[in-house]
């Protein structure tokens, strides 16, 4: 697949004696975690922001935990994911008065980053739906008008700005996500899709990377399911724990009842001539699961099946 690279975003946990365990638990840890990515076959990784204090703590500098990532057979950090689900009194995106302090806390990550190879600063543009609720025109503009901010910012410091959905944020209807990139400058603002939570929110992924395929700056990976018919995405506090009708919503790709169509996007990218990186993501996996077999699933479905799609 010479057009494609995969990635690898870093949700994992394990078992030990001492229970559950990540791979910030210790440099052992963290190096068995990266062993196995590059193991079964990826090349890149892609990281929480918050976890940049983590690695500079254990590698003396995000730099520093490049070196150690290479080493063991991943070329670069790929992404930078940034995130609140919860709207406080500072932090609000639909509000311009929060505004500033949103810029700044997301130059303060990229800044941080610097060393790693990063590309993509990821980011939900919106805290969870319940927090920002009724979506209206005006809060859409509102949003577009930050994240536009935002986007020429990463710009700067040689990034781009995706956007990434979830089920249960506050932008996740097809006509929400549409009118969002329509106020939303194509120089600074892209859309990072990920399958599974657009199929929980009933939006087809292939449908909506064809209507933007221009505007993709990367991927997540990753199956459901479950569709969310009964406003699932509303549930306090995190809708993909506590939700009335699972309780697990993500799979991996290539799981027996899943609703991506993989081939079908796969088709999309190389009739548009994708370049670039996928990310694999497992949130949760070890509900019902382990990470360690995911991964392995995932790489299997992505080198046996999607690579004879788009070679």
């Amino acid at each position: 697949m010479s057009n494609i690279r995969w990635q690898y975003a870093e949700h994992w946990r394990t078992w030990s004696p001492k229970g559950p365990v990540n791979q910030f638990s210790s440099r052992r840890e963290m190096d068995h975690f990266i062993k196995q990515l590059s193991a079964v076959g990826f090349e890149g990784l892609g990281m929480f922001a918050w976890n940049l204090m983590a690695v500079s703590a254990m590698f003396g500098s995000p730099k520093g935990y490049r070196e150690f990532i290479a080493e063991r057979g991943l070329s670069q950090i790929v992404d930078i994911f940034f995130a609140m689900p919860q709207a406080t009194q500072g932090v609000a995106p639909h509000r311009r008065d929060t505004h500033d302090l949103i810029v700044r806390i997301l130059e303060g990550f990229v800044r941080a980053s610097a060393g790693t190879g990063a590309e993509n600063l990821v980011v939900m543009p919106t805290n969870a739906h319940n927090n920002m609720e009724p979506v209206t025109d005006e809060k859409i503009q509102i949003l577009a008008e930050l994240w536009n901010r935002v986007g020429k910012m990463a710009k700067g410091y040689g990034l781009k700005l995706g956007c990434h959905h979830e089920f249960w944020g506050g932008l996740r209807t097809r006509e929400q996500i549409d009118r969002f990139y329509e106020l939303t400058d194509p120089e600074y603002v892209y859309l990072f899709i990920d399958t599974a939570q657009h199929v929980i929110a009933g939006v087809d992924p292939v449908d909506l990377y064809v209507r933007h395929h221009d505007r993709v700056s990367g991927f997540h990976f990753k199956d459901t399911r479950h569709v969310d018919l009964v406003g699932d995405y509303r549930s306090h506090p995190d809708a993909e724990l506590v939700a009335s009708t699972t309780p697990r919503w993500f799979y991996e790709m290539g799981t027996p009842g899943g609703l991506v169509d993989f081939p079908a996007l796969m088709h999309a990218l190389k009739e548009y001539n994708y370049q670039g990186w996928i990310g694999v993501e497992h949130d949760k996996a070890d509900i019902g699961g382990s990470y360690p077999e995911s991964t392995a699933l995932a790489m299997w479905y992505a080198r046996n099946v999607l690579s004879k799609i788009y070679s």
